[in-house]
C-alpha cells in the first residue's frame, strides 16, 4: 500500500487534507520559506481536531540545515512540546558544517522524540554523500528519510530514489519536491511506499481594503493578499492514481 503525505501549513489545510483522503499530514508554517516550526497554537488546535496522522516539521528559520547552539537549543524544545502534545511523529533534519548528518546532534534530537516516529526531511539532499548519510540514519533509528533524489525535484532525482530503496526497506524512503498528479505514476515505479506532496494551490486574501503603498515583506515581489491552501481535488487525483497502482502491481 502507497502512503499519500500531503503538506500543510494552517489548521484549515489540514481538515481539507484529511476531507480529501490524504493518509497522513506533515503540518508546517511559512510555505514561502519551505516551512517552519508552527506555533503552539497552531500545533494545539490540529492536535485537537484532526485525526489523521500529523508529523510537525521541526525547522527553526529557513535557509541551510547548520544550526547555531541557541538554535539547536530550542530545537529539543520544540521536539519536547510535540511529544508532549501527543503527536505520532516529527520532521526535522540537521547537518554538520561539511553537508553530513549531524550525528552528535541527532542523537540528541532521536533521544528527546522518544517513540515518535522520526522523518528525516530534505536535508537529505543537502548531504555531500546521500548513501553515506542514509546509513547514518538508518543507524540512528529515522523511520523515514524524504528526498527528492538530491534533485531540485522527485521525478528528476527517481534514479537515486529507486537506488537507495534498493538499498534497503529501512529508513523508508518517502519521495517530495514537485510530487503531482502528472509525474506520481513515474515516481510510484520507483517502488516507493510513501509520497509527500504539497497538493497546495494560492488563493487570493478575502480582504478588499488594500493599501497598495505598503507591505509587511522584505520581498519587494511578494503579493502578500495570497494564501496557501490545499487543493482538494489534487489530493482526490492523486489517491486515485494511487489506488489504480495498486490494483495493476
Amino acid at each position: 500500500m502507497v502512503l499519500l503525505e500531503i503538506c500543510c501549513y494552517s489548521l484549515e489545510c489540514a481538515l481539507a487534507a484529511q476531507r480529501f483522503g490524504a493518509d497522513r499530514i506533515e503540518l508546517c508554517a511559512a510555505p514561502l520559506e519551505g516551512g517552519l516550526t508552527p506555533s503552539y497554537g497552531v500545533l494545539k488546535s490540529v492536535r485537537q481536531q484532526v485525526t489523521l496522522p500529523v508529523h510537525p516539521i521541526i525547522r527553526p528559520r529557513g535557509g541551510d540545515f547548520c544550526y547555531s547552539d541557541g538554535e539547536f537549543s530550542a530545537m529539543l524544545e520544540d521536539v519536547r512540546t510535540v511529544r508532549e502534545l501527543g503527536f505520532p511523529g516529527l520532521v526535522i533534519g540537521i547537518l554538520s558544517e561539511d553537508g553530513q548528518v549531524d550525528m552528535p546532534r541527532m542523537r540528541q534530537i532521536m533521544a528527546a522524540a522518544g517513540d515518535l516516529a522520526v522523518t528525516f526531511h530534505r536535508a537529505f539532499d543537502m548531504c555531500q554523500d546521500p548513501h553515506e548519510a542514509f546509513d547514518n540514519l538508518a543507524e540512528l533509528g529515522v523511520a523515514r528519510i524524504l528526498t527528492s533524489g538530491q534533485q531540485p525535484s522527485a521525478v528528476k532525482g527517481v534514479s537515486l530514489i529507486a537506488e537507495l530503496i534498493a538499498r534497503s526497506r529501512v529508513p523508508i524512503i518517502m519521495a517530495g519536491a514537485g510530487v503531482r498528479a502528472d509525474n506520481l505514476e513515474t515516481i510510484l515505479n520507483a517502488g516507493v511506499e510513501e509520497v509527500h506532496s504539497s497538493a497546495g494551490q494560492w488563493v487570493p486574501s478575502p480582504m478588499r481594503y488594500r493599501n497598495p503603498g505598503l507591505s509587511m515583506s522584505t520581498d519587494p515581489n511578494a503579493d502578500e493578499y495570497l494564501r496557501y491552501a490545499v487543493n482538494g481535488a489534487s489530493v482526490v487525483e492523486m489517491k486515485a492514481i494511487v489506488a489504480r497502482f495498486r490494483s495493476s502491481h
